[in-house]
């Protein structure tokens, strides 16, 4: 490429180019909103200066143990102060963070130990006997800190010689931290749920942690000084970034360790929170709380939901109980969501129906992504929009992940034709909306036709007497597959099979409705979603004893 005048003489240097980090947030919030209130968890209240210092001095303390860049520091904590100090104080020291999914075996535990190299795990009592079996499988011995949480008053044992609070202790708080030496280097790890294999170890650089945390504060509508309630895992996706997104508004985190109807009403409250996020089951716990455990919200909450598209009766209900939900889509390869369900206020004038599909549709792009597409996997070619070709949804841009950690085979897969194939099958409309339709393994083939079990899921979401519902394929020697319906029933609520079939015929096409309902418990990961792999060995196996 041809130098031009503007190529000449006008170099980065200092004074114009800075290395971009979501560590600046809060240093800039601890300087312009010292006295501010940082952080809420049961009855302490942190303001912005003790967060800056307590962050200081962990980045500190870790130093003085070795801890440099491209060093991994594991944390098995819940939603607590200490978490959210270890977003700022573990990457201050150019080492990575490595959040650990808390509902995880030791096994698998143990993997991610080792596949990470970790040196540095920080646990909560709570979890101490799975991590107690972790550390016994895995060949790495890394530095344990446990963490002794006040709000925690349950069973458990340090495995450490250092407690969180002593280790802290060490620390300077005045520590003169630096910035990545480049925005590209790693901030955090995160990994897959490895439902098929061996979980994959996504890792996020700087640069996309600075601008998908300004994504959320742009598509969230935060103004300055939101009240964030925390309903989603810190370990999720480093909470789809929010950790990092509150400091730049000035925020206050509301810490809670577990999500159950009481306390996050009290928290809503009490604290006149603004803003939280969640899968579904979330907004199930809030819309099934007995009316004892209610409490009436200060203003319209805005809720953040994932996962699977809310279905129609979900939105009317969350609505009707003061919550703006704005539906979101993304994974953990871009950083969280990275696609919203933006929202145009004519549509707020259209009937019940039309409403309804428009809200289920996953959306556009964020601010922060370069580029979102359906395209065709095998010529990498756009499908119409035209809302009903398949196709597979894909995404280009700097809130994708750098890759997968010592998998270059699984990273080249992953980025294929320049594009971050996503694995999720979907169409898009005429205006640029885009809507999923299925992961590829979750399309039902039955006698020569594809069946969208998410299709089929909206239509039993509709029934009153389901609060959760899941649709995975069945093996069956005419169809090859047909629809099976795993159904979670509403307290007190009873229901037959056969209701359930007729349902799902008044609103869908006959080949489409479930040729078998089992009523169960749903199967769930730690963020709430349900876990369609057990689901699916469960049919065979149920196929296969039939």
């Amino acid at each position: 490429m041809a130098a031009t005048i503007y190529d000449i003489d006008l170099d980065k240097n200092p004074a114009n180019y800075q290395p971009l980090t979501p560590l600046a947030f809060l240093e800039r919030a601890a300087s312009v909103h010292p006295d501010r209130i940082a952080i809420v968890h049961g009855p302490l209240k942190r303001s912005y200066r003790d967060f800056y210092a307590r962050a200081r001095r962990l980045a500190s303390a870790l130093a003085q143990r070795g801890i440099g860049r491209g060093d991994t520091v594991s944390v098995m904590l819940p939603n607590t102060p200490a978490m959210l100090e270890c977003h700022y104080g573990v990457p201050m020291t150019g080492a990575v963070l490595n959040t650990l999914n808390t509902r995880l075996d030791a096994k698998i535990l143990a993997f991610s130990l080792e596949h990470s190299e970790a040196k540095v795990l920080i646990t909560d009592r709570e979890f101490s006997a799975t991590i107690k079996a972790a550390l016994a499988q895995s060949s790495r011995k890394p530095l344990v800190i446990d963490y002794d949480d006040p709000e925690f008053t349950g069973a458990g044992e340090r495995l450490g010689a250092l407690e969180y609070e002593d280790f802290l202790d060490g620390g300077d708080p005045d520590f003169v931290w630096s910035p990545p030496q480049d925005e590209w280097d790693a901030i955090a790890l995160n990994y897959t749920s490895g439902t098929t294999g061996d979980p994959k170890g996504v890792v996020y650089h700087h640069r996309g942690a600075y601008l998908l945390a300004m994504g959320n504060i742009l598509t969230a509508a935060m103004g300055q000084h939101p009240v964030y309630l925390w309903t989603l895992p810190m370990f999720h996706c480093n909470g789809w970034c929010f950790p990092w997104s509150l400091s730049l508004v000035a925020g206050t985190h509301v810490c809670l360790r577990a999500v159950r109807a009481k306390p996050m009403y009290d928290a809503l409250a009490d604290h006149k929170v603004t803003h939280l996020c969640g899968a579904p089951i979330v907004m199930s716990a809030l819309l099934n709380a007995p009316a004892s455990e209610r409490r009436p919200l200060p203003h319209t909450v805005k809720f953040m939901t994932a996962a699977a598209p809310p279905p129609e009766a979900v939105l009317a209900a969350m609505k009707a109980a003061g919550f703006d939900v704005t539906h979101l889509y993304g994974l953990t390869e871009v950083y969280g969501p990275a696609v919203v369900n933006e929202w145009h206020q004519d549509w707020d004038a259209l009937a019940p129906g039309e409403y309804a599909a428009k809200k289920a549709r996953q959306g556009v792009r964020y601010p922060v992504l370069e580029a979102l597409d359906v395209l065709d996997p095998v010529t990498m070619q756009p499908v119409p929009a035209d809302g009903q070709t398949l196709g597979e949804v894909m995404f280009r841009g700097n809130v994708v992940m750098k890759g997968y950690l010592k998998n270059p085979a699984g990273t080249a897969k992953a980025f294929e034709g320049g594009w971050f194939h996503s694995g999720d099958l979907g169409v898009k409309y005429p205006d640029g909306y885009v809507q999923l339709k299925d992961r590829s393994k979750d399309i039902i083939i039955s006698g020569g036709e594809n069946i969208s079990s998410i299709e089929v899921e909206d239509a039993l979401y509709k029934h009153p007497a389901i609060q959760a519902a899941a649709v995975v394929a069945m093996p069956d020697e005419k169809w090859g597959e047909t629809p099976c319906a795993f159904v979670e029933l509403k307290p007190d609520q009873s229901v037959s099979a056969e209701d359930i079939v007729a349902w799902c015929r008044q609103n869908l096409a006959s080949y489409k409705c479930p040729r078998t309902v089992i009523f169960t418990e749903l199967p769930k990961t730690s963020t709430g979603k349900i876990q369609k792999f057990q689901l699916r060995e469960m049919a065979r196996t149920l196929k296969a004893a039939g």
